[in-house]
């Protein structure tokens, strides 16, 4: 079988989360939950997060899987809040221990957080393979981005990330700790090499002027034919030349901060000091 899938904009981030389901009153997943935050009080809010649960029940789903491709610095996860309401196992790549080791050092973070894996429920491992209901998936780690992005592949959808945007926007960035654009190149080769008509579907999207709206699905032989950035014929060498020099000239995401932090910790807020307030750091001069 082949999924259902229902995709969420978050306009602030402008990130697509997504409830993949076999059938309604059957098993489900959902793809890349996104926590409101604003980061002008430091308030979180969960409205949309409630707008994917709300579908989950209208639908009588029964979640199997919360699924991170990876630990986003864009925005924070909202998986445990998921859980909290609809249940599932939250889940990301078994290399989100390398990310963890890069950012406990980075924001110096308490000793007994563990670069470990062990704060979320399951590590996949490339390759592997998992069910949601009737529907087969099989993971494929595409790191580039990240030491630690997954793409998971549940039928005949494929849920990138980061990796590859729509066609008129091109491919992620890789100049976080740990990215590198020849590693992006080849992951996506491995994507590109599944059968043309994959409905892909994206985690960002940021419409050029001459589109405007937003979209998140496409298709392999789409992106293989029109993406901006690695579309067939495009040569190793001058993508890592093209992705290194565009690299060099954007800043940092608004909320890496806050995401990473979060993020690395499955979606949960560091441990409240001893006045029972949550803190988020600020490295100076640090990245």
């Amino acid at each position: 079988m082949n999924p259902q899938v229902k995709a969420f904009l978050d306009p602030d981030s402008e990130t697509f989360s997504y409830v993949v389901y076999d059938q309604p009153g059957g098993r489900a997943a959902v793809v890349d939950p996104v926590l409101d935050f604003d980061y002008k009080s430091g308030r979180t809010r969960t409205r949309g997060a409630e707008r994917i649960v709300q579908f989950v029940r209208d639908e009588r789903l029964s979640v199997d899987w919360i699924l991170e491709t990876h630990a986003h610095a864009d925005h924070l996860s909202a998986a445990p809040y998921l859980r909290a309401q609809v249940g599932g196992r939250i889940a990301i790549g078994e290399h989100i221990r390398q990310v963890q080791a890069i950012f406990k050092t980075v924001f110096n973070l308490e000793q007994e957080f563990l670069p470990d894996g062990s704060q979320f429920d399951h590590l996949f491992a490339d390759g592997e393979t998992f069910h949601i209901g009737s529907l087969a998936a099989r993971v494929m780690h595409v790191p580039g981005h990240t030491p630690a992005d997954l793409a998971y592949l549940i039928g005949d959808a494929l849920f990138v990330g980061d990796t590859l945007f729509m066609p008129d926007v091109g491919t992620a960035r890789c100049d976080f700790p740990g990215g590198d654009s020849t590693t992006l190149f080849r992951s996506i080769q491995k994507l590109l090499a599944l059968p043309d008509e994959t409905r892909v579907f994206v985690c960002h999207d940021y419409p050029p002027d001459a589109r405007r709206e937003h979209q998140c699905e496409t298709t392999v032989g789409m992106q293989k034919r029109d993406n901006l950035h690695v579309r067939a014929g495009v040569k190793e060498a001058d993508f890592v030349a093209m992705r290194d020099t565009r690299d060099a000239t954007l800043e940092m995401p608004r909320l890496i901060l806050p995401s990473i932090q979060v993020n690395i910790r499955a979606g949960r807020m560091p441990p409240a000091e001893e006045n029972g307030t949550v803190y988020l750091k600020v490295p100076i001069d640090r990245l």
